[in-house]
């Protein structure tokens, strides 16, 4: 399977808001981390600083992740999914990355409300 090195160029499916999603994966444990969404500048940033930086739609405003709480995420590399319309950011938390305190965003498994499972205990 051939891989591709792309240049940040036209191709980059942004929405209708000029955004698109960012997954954050643990380059060590592949644990997906959390998603947030950037712009072309904060993709821009990130490429270029070694450091994940994203767009906070809530603040309308770039975002360098662990500017207050110092828990950075030092980005190995970066990929763009098949359809260009989202990458994944593989990276090293230095500290936990939701503003939570945990590790990961990903901490509340969903279970069906009638029977109290979760999907994996009906496999």
């Amino acid at each position: 399977m051939a891989e591709k090195s792309l240049k940040l160029t036209g191709g980059l499916k942004f929405n209708e808001a000029g955004l698109i999603p960012a997954i954050v994966q643990d380059t060590d444990t592949k644990e997906v981390l959390m998603l947030g969404y950037m712009n072309e500048e904060a993709l821009r940033r990130t490429l270029t600083s070694g450091e994940a930086w994203f767009y906070s739609r809530s603040r309308q405003e770039l975002w360098h992740k662990g500017e207050t709480s110092g828990n950075r995420i030092m980005v190995s590399s970066v990929w763009l999914d098949c359809d260009s319309d989202t990458v994944l950011v593989i990276a090293h938390p230095t500290g936990p990355v939701c503003h939570t305190g945990n590790r990961t965003c990903f901490f509340q498994e969903l279970i069906e409300p009638s029977t109290g499972k979760s999907p994996q205990e009906d496999a």
